[in-house]
């Protein structure tokens, strides 16, 4: 039976390698570090369903995925066989755990994705009600929390509301009087796909988990194992179309590839031979199950 991780690996690739293509050639990806771009609707949300970001599938699926990629992942792993249900699956897991949250949330600081957008010449920018583009603080970034005029009073003195409101634009004295606040984001840098990345990782993790369940005969999975495959199926299909919609219609064309390959190298790190040494578990130890 051919690898179930090479065929995920090629797939994988190929939905992001079309997506990518049609997206430049029919212009409907949205340049998520243009400042000026990222707090509007996207430009077809009206007319593509999965290009607004508040489509189903992102909001409760794609923001989610490492969620649901831990939630298949038990079940698979808790109605195996017991001859499958091995410490170097768990050791796995956690790694690509590990990795997810050091690129996306901290790395003794800082995120190692939001270091990277710095590095390549990122800024931490907000927008105030009129839409201007102002810079604040790099901590502000980093700390992902929400300003207020209250909060920062330094960032908004010159739009502070006077008897007259000279001077003043009248969006933002309206917002200012409403208790109106903005989260910082780090833009006009290289924003590495985020959710590329992180959904790199869940489908090859989740196709290994699949390979686990077909090295041992059917006849030994329990029903509730049966529909654990299932889902794992189901969720596999999902992560890679939720891979085409983001490649079609979010982040340039280089920022989908390096997060493409920060996904693959984070999942390559758990098929090394060092990792299978250290779990004490060979590769050999898991074969494809062979053709009657």
């Amino acid at each position: 039976m051919p690898d179930i991780r090479r065929a995920a690996l090629i797939a994988l690739s190929s939905v992001l390698l079309i997506g990518t293509i049609y997206s430049v050639s029919q212009n409907t990806y949205l340049d998520t570090s243009n400042p000026l771009l990222t707090h509007l609707p996207h430009k077809l949300s009206d007319t593509h369903y999965f290009a607004s970001k508040k489509n189903p599938l992102n909001v409760y699926f794609i923001k989610k995925a490492w969620g649901w990629t831990t939630a298949v992942f038990l079940f698979s792993f808790f109605t195996s066989p017991p001859s499958i249900r091995t410490w170097d699956r768990v050791a796995r897991y956690v790694t690509l755990t590990a990795l997810w949250l050091l690129f996306t949330s901290w790395f003794f600081g800082p995120a190692l994705i939001d270091r990277v957008t710095v590095y390549s010449g990122a800024e931490c920018v907000y927008q105030t009600p009129s839409g201007a583009v102002r810079t604040a603080p790099l901590e502000l970034c980093y700390s992902k929390k929400h300003i207020t005029p209250a909060s920062h009073p330094a960032l908004f003195g010159d739009l502070e509301v006077d008897s007259a409101g000279i001077g003043q634009d009248s969006a933002d004295l309206l917002a200012l009087s409403e208790g109106w606040h903005v989260l910082p984001r780090l833009r006009r840098g290289h924003d590495i796909s985020g959710h590329v990345f992180m959904l790199t990782m869940a489908t090859m993790f989740l196709a290994d988990e699949l390979r686990a369940s077909l090295s041992v005969p059917r006849r030994v999975w329990s029903t509730t194992h049966v529909w654990a495959v299932g889902v794992n199926v189901v969720m596999l299909g999902i992560w890679m179309f939720s891979v085409y919609t983001t490649s079609v219609y979010f982040h340039s064309p280089f920022e989908k590839f390096t997060g493409y390959l920060l996904g693959v190298a984070g999942y390559a790190v758990t098929q090394s031979s060092f990792f299978s040494n250290l779990c004490g578990r060979s590769e050999a130890a898991v074969r494809e199950p062979r053709l009657a």
